[in-house]
C-alpha cells in the first residue's frame, strides 16, 4: 500500500470536484468588524469585509466583552487548570452556568467546549440515562447532533426535513412505553428555515417524548431576552433540553445544554465528552458571561441584524438573484455548480476584498451549492452596495441564471 499516493487521490478528487477547502489567513482587528486584513498567499495585505462569519452581532469586539476578559485574565491566568472534576470549575464557570440557566429559565445549565461537543457528548450519553431509548432525529441536524447520535449506539429514526406528519407516522410505530426522544433545531443555518416547534412539542406530549432543541444559530438573536426562537414563540418552557453555542452570536467560544437539575447532573456524571475534557479557560467563560449578559437587556443589535437582513435580501431579489429567504437573518444565494460556486467566491475575495466561502458537498447536497451571507448589525449601507454590485456583476460574468422578475 502506497499511503502517500492514497492521500494524494484522495485530496486530487476534492479539487477535481471543486470542494477543496481553502483557509483564508485574517487578521481582526480590534473595532473594526466586520473589516479585516486579508494575508494573501503571495505575502501581500488587502483589506476585506467579512460576510461570512458566525459572530453575528460583532459581540467579539463589544467592550463589555473584552473588558470582563481582561479583567478575569488579570485576575486568574490564562488556563482553568484541568476538567471541571480535577480543578477546572472557578467562579467564573460557575457564573455563567447560572447566565445562561436564567437565560433559557432552566433549574440548571452545562458549559461545553463546543456547541459540537454539547450535542455529541449529550446525545450519545441519554441512551444510557434511558436504556432503549429511540431518537427521533430531523434528516437535516448538524452533524454533531448525527454523531451524538451514533456515538449512542441506540435506535434511532430519521424524519424527513420538517415534516411532522411523518414524524407522527413513526412515533405511532413505537411501543407507547418505549422512551423516545425528537431532536431538532430551531434554525437550519444553510437554508435559514425554522423548525416547526410548537407541532414537534405537540407531538412529544401526545407521546410521552423528551424534546432536545439545538439553537446555536438563534441564541443572542431571537427572543425577547436572546434566549432564542423558543423563547420567541414562548415554547421554552415545554422543551426538555436546549442546546446552544457561546460561540456565534454571542462572539466568544463554547457551548452548553440547558435543562432540568437532575438532567444536567446525570449528563456531567456519565458524558466521556464532558468528564474528560479540559474546562474553558476562565476568561473566556467570563466574556461569554458578559455577552450573554448584555444582549438580554439590548434588543438593539438584533433587531438591526434583521433590518441588514431584510434589506440585502430584498436588494439580491429585485435582482434576480435566487436566493432562498425564510425570514430569518441566514442569507444563502443558490449556485448550483461548485466550481462556478468556488470561482465567485475567489473572485469576491481577490477582485472586491469581500470575503464569503462557497458552500458545497458534504455540508449541502450536491447541485445546491450555496454562497451564504450572513449580515451583523455592523454591515451597513455601504458594504451593502459593495456587495450587491460585485455580485451583479459576477452573476453575469458566469452566466448563472437570474430569476423571472413579474410586476
Amino acid at each position: 500500500m502506497d499511503y502517500s499516493a492514497k492521500i494524494d487521490e484522495s485530496l486530487q478528487n476534492l479539487h477535481d470536484e471543486g470542494r477543496y477547502r481553502v483557509f483564508i489567513d485574517i487578521e481582526r482587528t480590534k473595532g473594526a468588524f466586520p473589516h479585516a486584513i486579508w494575508n494573501t498567499p503571495d505575502g501581500q495585505k488587502k483589506p476585506v469585509t467579512i460576510w461570512c462569519g458566525n459572530d453575528y452581532l460583532g459581540m467579539g469586539q463589544h467592550p463589555h466583552v473584552l473588558e470582563a476578559m481582561h479583567d478575569a485574565i488579570n485576575a486568574a491566568g490564562a488556563g482553568s487548570g484541568g476538567t471541571r472534576n480535577i480543578s477546572g470549575t472557578t467562579v467564573y464557570h460557575k457564573r455563567l452556568e447560572a447566565e445562561l440557566a436564567g437565560l433559557h429559565q432552566k433549574e440548571a445549565a452545562l458549559i461545553f467546549t463546543s456547541a459540537y461537543i454539547a450535542n455529541d457528548a449529550t446525545l450519545s450519553t441519554l441512551p444510557r440515562l434511558f436504556p432503549g431509548l429511540v431518537i427521533l432525529s430531523d434528516e437535516l441536524n448538524h452533524a454533531s447532533m448525527i454523531q451524538g447520535i451514533r456515538n449512542g449506539r441506540g435506535e434511532k429514526k430519521i424524519w424527513r426535513h420538517n415534516d411532522v406528519a411523518h414524524l407522527r407516522e413513526l412515533l405511532e410505530q413505537l411501543d407507547p412505553d418505549q422512551p423516545k426522544l425528537i431532536a431538532f433545531e430551531s434554525i437550519y443555518s444553510m437554508d435559514g428555515d425554522y423548525g416547526p416547534i410548537e407541532q414537534v412539542l405537540d407531538l412529544a406530549d401526545e407521546f410521552n417524548a423528551l424534546t432536545y432543541i439545538d439553537e446555536v444559530h438563534a441564541v443572542g438573536m431571537y427572543g425577547p431576552h436572546g434566549a432564542g426562537v423558543a423563547e420567541r414563540d414562548g415554547l421554552m418552557d415545554r422543551i426538555d433540553i436546549i442546546n446552544g453555542t457561546l460561540g456565534k452570536a454571542y462572539g466568544v467560544m463554547g457551548g452548553y445544554i440547558a435543562t432540568s437539575a437532575k438532567m444536567a447532573d446525570a449528563i456531567r456524571s456519565y458524558a466521556p465528552g464532558f468528564i474528560f475534557t479540559t474546562s474553558l479557560p476562565p476568561a473566556v467563560a467570563a466574556g461569554a458571561a458578559a455577552s450573554v449578559k448584555h444582549l438580554k437587556t439590548d434588543p438593539h443589535l438584533h433587531e438591526l441584524q434583521q433590518t441588514h437582513a431584510r434589506i440585502l435580501k430584498d436588494r439580491l431579489i429585485a435582482m434576480g438573484l435566487p436566493i432562498i429567504d425564510h425570514g430569518s437573518h441566514i442569507v444563502p444565494v443558490h449556485v448550483g455548480d461548485p466550481v462556478k460556486c468556488k470561482m465567485i467566491s475567489d473572485k469576491l475575495l481577490e477582485d472586491h476584498g469581500i470575503y464569503v466561502q462557497p458552500i458545497n458537498f458534504p455540508t449541502v447536497p450536491r447541485g445546491t451549492e450555496r454562497l451564504r451571507f450572513t449580515p451583523s448589525p455592523l454591515h451597513g449601507p455601504k458594504e451593502i452596495d459593495r456587495l450587491v454590485a460585485a455580485l451583479d456583476n459576477l452573476w453575469s460574468q458566469c452566466a448563472l441564471n437570474r430569476a423571472e422578475l413579474t410586476g
